[in-house]
């Protein structure tokens, strides 16, 4: 279920939610605030297909697989925009989840809305 959350004259609309975090819809901004390890960061919708992006890349069962001493974290950085993360294979399969479940919601969402308003031919 949908909540809103307003702060400072702004209302967020949460668009997916897990345990491990959350991302929200701000229409007044036009952007999006993914609440996720203790930060809550602000994107653009271009930036937040570039973090999609960057989690998706990350070959989770190779690092798994790999028997060197590296550590288990990642650094996703995503260029022209504000904010990183420094991330376990834990916390990367979560963020990953909350993007998936994002982008199924919008895929739902849009298929909702073309047979609500699908002019008949």
């Amino acid at each position: 279920m949908k909540q809103s959350i307003t702060s400072d004259k702004l209302t967020m609309t949460e668009v997916f939610k897990t345990n491990a975090g959350a991302i929200y819809q701000c229409d007044a901004e036009r952007c999006w605030y993914v609440d996720f390890a203790g930060k809550l960061a602000k994107f653009d919708y271009r930036c937040l297909l570039k973090l999609r992006k960057a989690v998706y890349h990350v070959d989770i069962e190779q690092t798994l697989l790999d028997t060197t001493n590296a550590p288990d974290v990642e650094i996703i950085f995503i260029c022209a925009c504000d904010h990183f993360y420094v991330l376990t294979l834990l916390q990367i399969i979560a963020l990953k989840e909350i993007l998936q479940g994002t982008f199924v919601m919008l895929e739902l969402n849009n298929i909702i809305h073309d047979r609500l308003f699908r002019i008949p031919a």
